[in-house]
């Protein structure tokens, strides 16, 4: 049983996860608030929390702030940002602050239990966009080299993978066929060196220089 808590301002989000997650199998919304002093003070002494979905621009406390107050309380209760922030000055803060996991707010909510799930297994679930400008920071020179070694049209593409879209929503977006995408797919797998959707994404196989 996971015992999450949910740390949102928007009443409306609020309520959609907390009313997801209350009827999911294996959880428990054990805790729900709108700002940082909230959630701690409704936060009972004998809930034990495993992970807390936390918001960054919250009322008072922002949720990176909130952070440190969660892992104070409980050192073994993990953090995962739920938020429209997709900056890399955001990320990392929230990161170096002890966050376990970085989701965007358009992430499907299925999306969101799986990410959870993946984090009790011992991942940290990222957005697609997000992962990627985390390997960007770290390994600078090689997200130069792919810049540099994609057509604008593969780039386009190679966004469009990042963002879930399937090859003929791809096709559908880019105004173009089916065929041409998967041409594009296969020039960019051979110039970065991958053979998976998934490494294009994570950059697990790009070429180091």
């Amino acid at each position: 049983m996971i015992y999450l808590g949910i740390l949102e301002d928007d009443a409306e989000i609020r309520h959609t996860l907390t009313d997801y997650f209350s009827r999911q199998p294996g959880f428990t919304c054990a805790v729900s608030a709108g700002d940082v002093a909230a959630f701690m003070e409704a936060w009972d002494g004998q809930v034990n929390l495993d992970m807390v979905l936390s918001d960054i621009g919250l009322p008072g406390e922002s949720g990176i702030q909130g952070i440190h107050r969660i892992k104070r309380r409980a050192p073994r209760c993990q953090v995962v940002m739920l938020t429209v922030y997709d900056d890399p000055e955001k990320i990392f803060q929230a990161l170096c602050a002890g966050a376990t996991g970085y989701l965007l707010k358009q992430t499907p909510l299925q999306k969101i239990r799986e990410g959870l799930i993946s984090l009790r297994d011992g991942g940290a679930p990222m957005s697609p966009g997000v992962a990627r400008k985390v390997v960007a920071y770290f390994n600078p020179r090689s997200a130069e080299n792919l810049e540099e070694n994609l057509t604008p049209r593969e780039s386009q593409i190679l966004q469009a993978i990042e963002e879930g879209l399937t090859n003929k929503e791809t096709a559908i977006r880019l105004d173009i066929s089916l065929e041409t995408v998967k041409t594009h797919i296969k020039n960019i797998y051979q110039k970065l060196e991958v053979n998976s959707r998934h490494a294009l994404i994570s950059g697990k196989y790009r070429k180091h220089t």
